[in-house]
């Protein structure tokens, strides 16, 4: 039975809002090298200096709770830095990035995490909270990277629940890329960001306690598919600034596309993902140095 989400604990979950936490790690080159190898791309080997590609800072500060301390669905147990909606999906939503500096393999960093907002909607299926996260990373020279995080809290699905209308994607792709969304490229990512959240590798779990058709593609893998591509095609380009939404779930039953045009200044680009039947998943712009 799914909880009410009564005034009580609204207000309960809203005094999560302006909790912070901060952590510090290094810009180690093994994930680089190993990321690098996910994507399949042919990148020389990381060494000190070497510069952070875009959204690849994913791959650290990671969560590093002890197995006693994770839920069902292999998350840490609610509560903690983040409010314990009682809700059973938790997403990666979208988010918005500006880099002001570039982070370097060899660095330490600190990382200043605030939660920012904790709002309760009434969607079709019911209730969905959304938690907002800003993120600050600083290196020695200063702030680096600005991000915030959207994240969203779901009921279970019932029987009969309306399905959200699909949104055909853009026709008019400049760029291009198929991608096969198989076990191995699922479990890498899920290793690389140290995610042990189950719907991304555990068919069972995800059929049949999630009521989802397949294993669920990654949201952050996908967007830094969506970045990599505009990375290819302009190579040497530094990003400025990303936004990003997460539109429509993609699971591992059928190769989907990653998209994307220049915008007319050439200064940035749209991105975009879609499925095997041509439905938006994910949009995404970008801006250029």
């Amino acid at each position: 039975m799914e909880p009410v989400l009564t005034p009580e604990l609204l207000a309960q979950l809203r005094a999560w809002e302006g909790r912070s936490e901060t952590l510090h790690d290094e810009i180690t080159a093994a994930p680089v090298r190993q990321l690098s190898a996910t994507l399949d791309r042919d990148d020389p080997a990381p060494a000190v200096g070497t510069e952070l590609p875009p959204l690849w800072h994913w791959l650290y500060f990671l969560p590093s709770a002890r197995q006693s301390e994770l839920g069902p669905d292999g998350h840490p147990k609610r509560g903690g830095f983040l409010p314990p909606v009682p809700l059973p999906r938790r997403m990666w939503a979208g988010g918005r990035l500006q880099w002001h500096a570039p982070l370097r393999v060899g660095e330490a960093v600190e990382r200043n995490s605030r939660i920012v907002s904790v709002t309760h909607k009434a969607g079709r299926s019911g209730d969905l909270v959304f938690v907002l996260v800003r993120h600050e990373l600083r290196n020695a020279q200063g702030l680096a990277l600005t991000e915030e995080h959207d994240i969203v809290y779901r009921p279970a699905p019932k029987p009969g629940d309306p399905a959200p209308p699909p949104q055909a994607a853009p026709a008019d792709a400049e760029w291009s890329r198929e991608i096969v969304p198989d076990d191995v490229l699922l479990f890498r990512y899920s290793a690389l960001t140290f995610n042990g959240h189950r719907i991304h590798y555990d068919r069972r779990y995800v059929t049949g306690v999630e009521g989802y058709p397949g294993l669920v593609v990654h949201g952050p893998l996908i967007a830094t598919l969506l970045v990599d591509l505009a990375r290819r095609q302009r190579p040497g380009a530094r990003m400025r600034s990303l936004s990003f939404k997460a539109v429509r779930p993609t699971f591992d039953l059928h190769p989907f596309r990653v998209n994307g045009r220049p915008t007319a200044d050439g200064q940035g680009a749209q991105l975009w993902a879609q499925d095997h039947e041509g439905w938006l998943t994910m949009q995404a712009e970008v801006q250029f140095a």
